[in-house]
């Protein structure tokens, strides 16, 4: 668990690389600059951890490459009041971002296997979320509706309508939306009935499966 001065150094560039691809926000490039990547990725890759890559990690999963981390972030616009749900948990390397925000952070994984690993790794780092969720994130966590915000971590075939459901009028879904590659696609709710819909580009995800495993 070692985070030297060279990891640091490595996370600064980083950063360098995130601002070149047009990421601007100052607290989503501290958390960047803050998080010891390479401990959320397996040791054989270590020396690549921050590379603006994604990595295999367990359960056939991977941990997002950083500029997607970052991007997703920056368009929620977090505030440290927000309710937020992650679907997702992987590595916990997006819930560690988002709880340097210090925002209210429930996080939902349908592997087991990671979700064991996540669960007891993070607050070793003393990233400790409101709730670590083994569940389905098709379903989302209807007994802490509404959210503020709502991230999805995996490309999802079609949106899920529970996940709408549960957001706040002015709460905002984040979703990569389809099969093989995905559009970032975001969802403003204006009212009960009425979301706004934008999309914001390519990017490609591992799948989002239904049910737990």
């Amino acid at each position: 668990m070692k985070d030297t001065a060279k990891h640091q150094g490595l996370r600064n560039q980083l950063v360098k690389v995130l601002e070149a691809k047009g990421i601007h926000d100052k607290n989503v490039l501290k958390a960047i600059s803050k998080i010891p990547r390479h401990l959320f990725i397996d040791s054989s890759f270590e020396a690549h951890a921050y590379q603006d890559k994604a990595f295999p990690i367990a359960a056939e999963q991977t941990i997002s490459q950083p500029y997607t981390v970052a991007f997703q972030s920056q368009t929620l616009e977090i505030k440290p009041t927000d309710k937020i749900l992650e679907i997702g948990t992987g590595s916990g390397y997006q819930t560690a971002v988002l709880l340097e925000f210090k925002a209210e952070v429930y996080t939902i994984e349908r592997q087991h296997e990671l979700f064991k690993r996540t669960s007891s790794f993070l607050p070793r780092l003393h990233y400790k979320p409101k709730r670590f969720i083994f569940g389905d994130g098709y379903k989302g966590l209807q007994e802490q509706a509404p959210f503020d915000k709502i991230i999805v971590t995996a490309g999802a075939p079609f949106v899920p309508k529970p996940l709408l459901a549960q957001l706040k009028i002015g709460g905002k879904l984040l979703i990569p939306v389809g099969d093989k590659s995905q559009i970032m696609t975001l969802f403003i709710r204006k009212s009960n009935k009425e979301f706004e819909k934008q999309e914001l580009g390519d990017f490609a995800f591992v799948p989002m499966l239904e049910e737990k495993n």
